[in-house]
């Protein structure tokens, strides 16, 4: 799983509250969500899934990490995972963190690392019920 990323494309990444695998081999997503709108902080989410969809070929090893907004700190880190992407063919990768807990509001950072270098960055916010909420992203399309 030492192979090159450039046949590797991230299509997409969602956040949501869980993924069921059904009988058919698709993916239920419960709770699709761009933002965590919260009462109080802090708050312990039971389950928290990132779904990565990837397009290309061949065999790579993921990790999603979670960090605050400042970077400074790791709220959740999975463990390597391998995935294969056959050829011509698509991918989905998820990772569910387990009573993951966020301490402060802003914009945590998803990392998704292939093969132990950063391929891709998103952001989550994390933000008090009587704040503003974001109506526009550029993570959301």
């Amino acid at each position: 799983m030492n192979q090159s990323t450039s046949n590797l494309t991230l299509d997409y990444t969602l956040f949501c509250e869980d993924v069921r695998v059904e009988a058919t081999n698709h993916l239920s997503l419960m709770g699709v969500t761009h933002q965590l709108v919260v009462p109080q902080l802090p708050v312990t989410l039971i389950k928290l899934a990132v779904i990565n969809h990837w397009r290309g070929e061949g065999q790579y090893l993921s990790e999603v990490r979670i960090l605050t907004p400042d970077r400074m700190q790791t709220i959740a880190v999975s463990q390597p995972t391998g995935f294969s992407v056959p050829a011509d063919g698509y991918a989905d990768n998820v990772t569910v963190f387990v009573n993951t807990s966020f301490f402060q509001p802003g914009n945590h950072v998803v990392q998704t690392l292939i093969n132990s270098t950063l391929f891709s960055e998103k952001t989550l916010a994390v933000m008090l019920a009587n704040q503003q909420t974001v109506t526009e992203s550029e993570n959301v399309m």
